[in-house]
């Protein structure tokens, strides 16, 4: 026992000022060199930590306690806990770490334990006490908590006491000083126990926001245990869990034991959740509105604030990484020191073995939560951008939407919030790197002295020589960024609209289009990349370069060059490698970030609908008014000379009803559009009552036969209400509205009206309707899902999609190249220090030649940097074409039933994040894992060669390793592919609101909307959440068998006899070694990362070879130039059936249709009649049977011969961004002359002179600044221009007005007289005049004869149906 004490304590004396010796009780107890006061404080330490075991075993065991919603906004008060004590501690473990260094110096020996082991125990306890009661303390049980924070007051305030004994005694030291102010964080740390928490019963609802409320509000305690159970373990996890990332392993294990289903997925914490993140974000910025009312927030600061917590916390990991790293080359020195015989003591070389694996230990735990941490505030960033792009996009006003189409805000979502959330994960690296350069330089001075200055001034010359690159990358990420969002835009138009660009027979101009957009794209892509090539050959070089500078440097200033300077230099040189090595990327990414947050930030400060001022709830003088407007005066766009609507003075009583008629163009619909807030007021006032009970009804309505049973029409015609009046007052007084009930009479045709209304007099009643209609609902098959969940790969699928990637366009040649290139780089390396280490020295060869062959190999090797670099561009773009090129391809030629069982979300996902990855992402993260593996092996193989009996515990560890990683990837793969299809679901449901977003405001149900895309962004974020954690569970274990791999190499160097290894030899194998965590890390990281991007490329593959349609063109069967020539239609027993395996919709359909015949289809809703016209146009394969036009069966010629020689005017009037010229003729056939008879003729020439552009003039996004009537009447024009013998009208007069329907009508007749003219009957009266009707009936042919004679049959379906209609006639009518 006395030997213990003796090597804990030796002598301590002390000595009065009169000489005596001090034996006092009081001495012995009060002065700080008393090893019994030194004792006592080390067994309270043990105390300490002893109650903070307890605390954390009662909280393991304890349920969970309820965690407030966002409880990682910790208060000022904690966070200042958690500095002060924090610095504390680290100041204590550094005195004891000077203190023991000074020990081995100055006695080579590390006894006595008592200064440095107290330091060292009471730096580790304050850490450890201080940081979780700070910082974790709302986790832990309030009763154990606050008995800890108390004994640590009671041995604060004693130490403290000691220390000022000591002061008084004129003894001051920093130990003394960190004792002194041991209380203050000993009182912060009582304040954050009692007052910082706020400790409940457990039972807190952690949804505060009541954003993920069920809708119907009936969220009951089963459903919250379920959530509870549901929630990722990240949120219940301890200290430890989360450092070793322990609370992943039962997700590992489940990922390895069976394929990951989206329900095996944990639910994200309250924290992190989309609604929190959102709600934060809003908090922050109501905040800056308080403090600066005049000014508009900023959208980055506000972004920093929410998460600058976050962002210090991963910060001090950052630098404990960089700190740790840097001590590996001063290890190194001693280690070849110890070599050469020079120790300071016996067992140095056992202690800086144990020391290399606690600092690769130390230096893999803070980079692993400096990584995390980072991705994790990068996920909250994304999911609250996604959420407030949304949210904006609900409240767009007209004029933002024509700056923003659907395609760009689709981009904002899947490429820019995606771009920007990736940037936390890289901030640090932008200052990290030039501390660790700047530490690096410290070293290297250290080693060959003014020779750093070389080193110095290549470093200085590579950032100088980068600068310029930068700023013309910027710019050209800027245009790339333009050009994928105008690909994007036509790519979304036209696959939107695929079906009537396939019934035009424009899919190949369509394509066109976009493959010169995307021809435009690459331009910017190849400059993009290039300079990224260039960047990474520049700053790949610099190492290389900064060496020969540095070493020629030594030769000049005659500094001798030996194993220690040489290699602690290349060791140091090595570990900045990779960081230095990855600035293209981060200069790649800050630049991504920069451009995507602008055009966020340009998005957010877009024009909003001022809608608040048109829905109120204050009392108004008179209560029973629904809709009042005065003088209003409305206008699509800003500062226009003439308003859309002019002086409309309007007022709608509740419970009345009130029909809007008037021409086509009239403005109509924007009456309803303004009275909803979506159109601006330019001038009067406007009024509409909300939440209604007795509601008022606005009708606008082409059907005049119902006008009578309404209280109110109004009247409108060029832009301005003419009459508002009753129906029978206004027949006797305005000649316009006459005018359109006679054009309604003329459009059926007046004989047959009258004997239709004569046969239908008798009527059906109402029930019979719903009787019959309720039974056709019962009818409709029982087929399979239309649309069906996602597909995704599943299981490991290998090398698969990689080959898929690299056979694309020689890939496989180029990534050869890079990858051969590489090895021979890596190769020149190892010899240059090889030839260093068995040179430098060897008396025999001159500093010369010494740094002279050095410098040749160098160069030799930067040659193969470039070659590596431009063939690696070459890859990707190639295989960016290829790839493109295939999906349009397979996209333009897949059948129709592919677009109607596919979300275009799904699509679009594909055509934007997916092919962002591969353009910009996939062929760097391919050949940087390749070269990052190269490089790791090579670290490995240079240890093992020079200590190969590191082999006995490398090869068990690499087998292990790869163990490791398959059993990772066997999680890693399906939650990217997780995350791949959840993010479709995102686009889609963007898509949908983009596309509804004036009907989601009409019904008020922005909130509920709202709450389903939080909902769909944290089912995309759980995966992606559960990836990146999954990726430092698997790298912290890599990294800890590779600190175990370096420790036995210097154990085994330590263990051999002296002089086995030359120092030199030593150098280079520790040098190697200590950068083979960092090496292993930078390829397992990028490993992962091209793992998580080539899904980009399956999910591409799985659109690539959808089956296609039949061929556009059949060169040995193409129809004569003149057909069809007369227009006679046979169609023989046809059968269609939608999918294989799918009941028959068409049943044996036979028919003739004779040529210049006028052909009528009825039938009730979903009889066939769309289907017979999609048969017609080959739009679906058939089951059975043919249709033969003009004596060819159109099954045996080309698509696009049968296509564009059909005449139609589709059922949905459709026009595309561009202008009116391109609208009518998208293929330049016709000239400008023949454009404007036929806008005269479909009477839109007046509306197109009145704009000023004419025929240029604008047509927007799905043609929104045109009405409904006008986009028909267009869809008329290119039929007249098209002049086909065959014309199919498909429901195409429902968007009209009678007097335009006339017009159309007469049209039809004179212009295609001897033509055969197809009608699908949208109403009855369109197909009295026709010369024959076909009715269907649940797919197969009922009756087929003239209308009159199927009027007069007994039990007609076209009879029933015209009685029907009359019906609804005299329902109308008032009595």
């Amino acid at each position: 026992m006395e030997d213990l004490w003796t090597m804990f304590c030796r002598e301590s004396t002390c000595t009065e000022t009169d000489g005596k010796t001090c034996n006092s009780t009081f001495w012995h107890f009060t002065h700080p060199s008393s090893c019994i006061q030194q004792a006592m404080i080390i067994c309270f330490n043990i105390l300490l930590l002893v109650m903070l075991l307890f605390n954390m075993i009662q909280k393991s065991s304890s349920k969970t306690v309820g965690i407030p919603a966002r409880f990682r906004n910790r208060s000022a008060l904690q966070m200042a806990s958690a500095i002060v004590n924090g610095f504390l501690g680290l100041g204590y473990l550094c005195f004891g770490i000077w203190v023991l260094e000074e020990n081995l110096r100055k006695t080579q020996t590390v006894l006595p334990l008592n200064w440095w082991l107290l330091a060292l125990f009471q730096g580790c306890t304050w850490l450890l006490v201080g940081l979780t009661v700070s910082l974790r303390g709302n986790q832990l049980p309030k009763t154990p908590l606050g008995l800890l924070s108390i004994l640590a007051f009671i041995f604060a305030a004693v130490v403290c006491i000691l220390s000022t004994f000591a002061i008084l005694s004129e003894i001051v030291t920093v130990k003394i000083v960190l004792d002194a102010l041991s209380l203050p964080g000993a009182i912060l740390l009582l304040l954050c126990a009692y007052k910082g928490y706020k400790h409940g019963d457990g039972n807190h609802n952690t949804n505060e926001s009541g954003l993920y409320d069920p809708l119907n509000g009936e969220a009951n305690d089963s459903t919250k245990a379920d959530y509870t159970a549901q929630v990722t373990p990240f949120a219940t996890a301890g200290c430890f869990s989360k450092f070793s990332f322990w609370w992943l392993n039962p997700l590992m294990k489940k990922g390895r034991e069976k394929t990951l289903l989206n329900e095996d997925i944990p639910k994200l914490r309250e924290a992190e959740r989309a609604g929190s993140s959102y709600l934060l974000f809003l908090e922050q910025s109501n905040k800056q509105k308080q403090a600066k009312p005049s000014s508009q927030p900023s959208i980055l600061k506000t972004i920093i604030l929410c998460h600058w917590r976050d962002i210090f916390v991963s910060g001090f990991f950052a630098l404990l990484k960089i700190i740790t790293m840097s001590s590996g080359p001063l290890l190194l020195n001693a280690f070849i020191l110890v070599a050469e015989g020079k120790g300071s003591f016996k067992y140095e070389g056992y202690l800086l073995a144990m020391s290399l694996f606690f600092a690769k230990s130390l230096e893999s735990l803070s980079q692993r939560q400096w990584y995390f941490r980072t991705r994790l505030i990068g996920l909250n960033v994304r999911s609250l951008l996604t959420a407030a792009i949304y949210k904006k996009q609900l409240r767009l006003s007209n004029a933002a939407r024509l700056m923003h189409s659907s395609g760009e805000i689709t981009n904002y979502v899947t490429v820019d919030a995606y771009r920007i959330g990736e940037f936390p994960f890289w901030f640090h690296q932008t200052w990290t790197t030039s501390l660790q350069l700047c530490i690096a330089l410290v070293i290297l001075f250290r080693a060959v002295g003014l020779a750093t200055i070389a080193a110095l001034v290549v470093i200085f010359l590579t950032v100088l020589c980068n600068t310029p690159l930068a700023k013309l990358q910027h710019r050209f990420q800027s245009k790339l960024m333009v050009a994928q969002d105008e690909r994007l835009k036509a790519s979304s138009e036209a696959l939107i609209n695929m079906k009537v660009l396939k019934l035009y027979a424009w899919e190949s101009h369509f394509k066109k289009v976009i493959e010169n957009l995307r021809a435009v794209e690459y331009k910017w892509l190849s400059a993009v990349q290039l300079r990224r090539a260039y960047n990474a050959f520049l700053l790949w070089s610099s190492p290389v370069l900064v060496s020969a500078a540095t070493f020629g440097a030594c030769y000049f200033l005659k500094i001798p060059l030996h194993a220690s300077n040489v290699f602690t230099f290349v060791a140091t040189l090595r570990l900045v490698q990779d960081p230095i090595r990855s600035i293209p990327d981060v200069i790649g990414i800050v630049i991504q970030a920069k451009v995507a947050f602008a055009r966020v930030v340009n998005f957010f400060e877009a024009p909003e609908l001022q809608s608040t001022n048109v829905r109120q709830k204050h009392h108004m003088e008179n209560a029973d008014l629904a809709i009042s407007i005065k003088s209003g005066g409305f206008s699509w766009e800003e500062n226009s000379s003439k308003p859309t609507l002019r002086n409309i003075t309007l007022e709608v009583r509740m419970g009345e009803k009130v029909a809007v008629c008037g021409e086509v163009g009239s403005g109509k619909s924007t009456l309803l559009a303004a009275i909803l807030g979506e159109v601006p007021n330019v001038q009067g006032s406007e009024y509409v009552m909300e939440a209604l009970s007795g509601k008022a009804v606005l009708l606008v309505t082409h059907q005049v036969d119902f006008l009578p049973a309404f209280d109110s029409v109004l009247l409108m015609s060029d832009g301005e209400i003419l009459q508002a009046a009753s129906y029978h007052h206004l027949l006797a007084s305005s000649e316009e509205f006459q005018g359109l009930v006679n054009a309604h009479k003329e459009t059926a045709g007046s004989g047959r009206v009258a004997k239709a209304r004569s046969s239908g007099s008798n009527g059906t009643s109402t029930r019979e309707i719903k009787k019959s209609y309720v039974e056709n609902q019962f009818k409709e098959s029982k087929g399979d899902q239309l649309i069906k969940q996602e597909e995704r790969e599943r299981g490991d699928t290998g090398f698969k999609p990689y080959i898929q990637y690299l056979n694309q366009n020689k890939g496989f040649l180029f990534f050869f190249i890079s990858a051969f290139t590489h090895l021979l780089f890596v190769g020149g390396q190892i010899s240059q220090n090889s030839w260093m280490a068995a040179s430098v020295d060897n008396p025999s060869v001159s500093p010369l030649k010494l740094i002279g062959v050095y410098l040749v190999i160098g160069f030799f090797s930067t040659l193969l940097l470039l070659c590596r670099s431009l063939s690696t561009v070459t890859l990707g773009i190639r295989s960016s074409k290829s790839l493109f090129s295939q999906l349009i391809n397979s996209l333009f030629r897949a059948p129709m039933t592919f677009y109607d069982s596919t979300p275009l979300g799904r699509i679009l996902s594909r055509a934007s994040s997916d092919l962002s990855i591969v353009d910009l992402d996939i062929p760097f993260n391919l050949i940087l894992s390749v070269v990052a593996t190269i490089n790791a092996y090579s670290n490995l193989g240079v240890l093992a060669v020079v200590t190969w009996q590191v082999l006995f515990v490398s090869i068990p560890i690499i087998y292990a390793a790869i163990r490791l990683q398959k059993y990772y990837f066997s999680t890693a793969k399906e939650l990217m592919r997780i995350n791949g299809t959840t993010k479709s679901l995102v686009a889609n449901h963007l898509g949908e609101s983009i596309a509804g977003a004036i009907t989601v405001r009409a019904f008020e149900e922005e909130e509920r909307f709202f709450v389903k895309i939080l909902d769909l962004i944290d089912t995309n974020a759980s995966p992606f959440f559960h990836s990146f954690s999954a990726n430092e569970w698997l790298i912290h274990r890599l990294e800890t068998f590779s600190a175990t791999v370096l420790a036995s190499a210097a154990l085994c160097m330590v263990l051999l006899p002296p002089g086995t290894f030359s120092s030199g030899f030593i150098g280079m194998a520790l040098s190697y070694g200590l950068s083979l965590n960092m090496s292993l890390v930078f390829s397992i990281k990028n490993q992962c990362t091209i793992a998580n991007n080539i899904i980009s490329v399956e999910r591409l593959n799985q659109y690539m070879y959808i089956p296609s349609e039949a061929p556009e063109v059949i060169e040995g069967n193409r129809p004569p130039s003149n057909w069809p020539a007369a227009g006679k239609v046979d169609i023989c027993d046809l059968q269609i059936r939608y999918r294989a395996g799918a009941p028959l919709v068409l049943r044996g359909i036979s028919c003739t249709f004779q040529e210049g015949h006028k052909i009528g289809i009825v039938g009730r809703t979903g009889s066939g009649k769309t289907t017979l016209i999609s048969a017609l146009f080959h739009l679906v394969e058939p089951a059975g049977g043919k249709i033969v036009v003009d004596g060819i069966d159109i099954s045996t010629i080309g698509l696009h011969d049968l296509r564009s020689r059909f005449g139609i005017i589709p059922q949905d009037p459709t026009l595309f961004n561009g202008i009116v010229r391109y609208n009518l003729d998208p293929l330049s056939q016709h000239t400008d002359l023949e454009i404007w008879e036929v806008l005269d003729k479909c009477q839109l020439q007046e509306a197109v002179q009145e704009k000023e552009k004419g025929l240029d003039s604008l047509v927007v996004q799905d043609g929104s600044n045109w009405s409904m009537g006008q986009r028909q009447l267009f869809c008329l024009g290119r039929a007249l221009l098209r002049r086909s013998r065959i014309l199919v009208l498909d429901e195409a007069t429902a968007s009209i007005d009678n007097a335009t329907d006339l017009i159309l009508q007469k049209t039809i007749r004179t212009e295609f007289a001897d033509c055969t003219v197809i009608t699908v009957a949208h109403r009855i009266p369109t197909v009295m005049d026709c010369t024959m009707v076909l009715a269907i009936s649940d797919g197969k042919l009922v009756e087929y004869d003239e209308p009159t004679k199927l009027m007069e049959r007994e039990g007609s379906l076209f009879g029933q149906l015209v009685k029907e209609y009359w019906s609804h006639y005299h329902s109308a009518e008032p009595h």
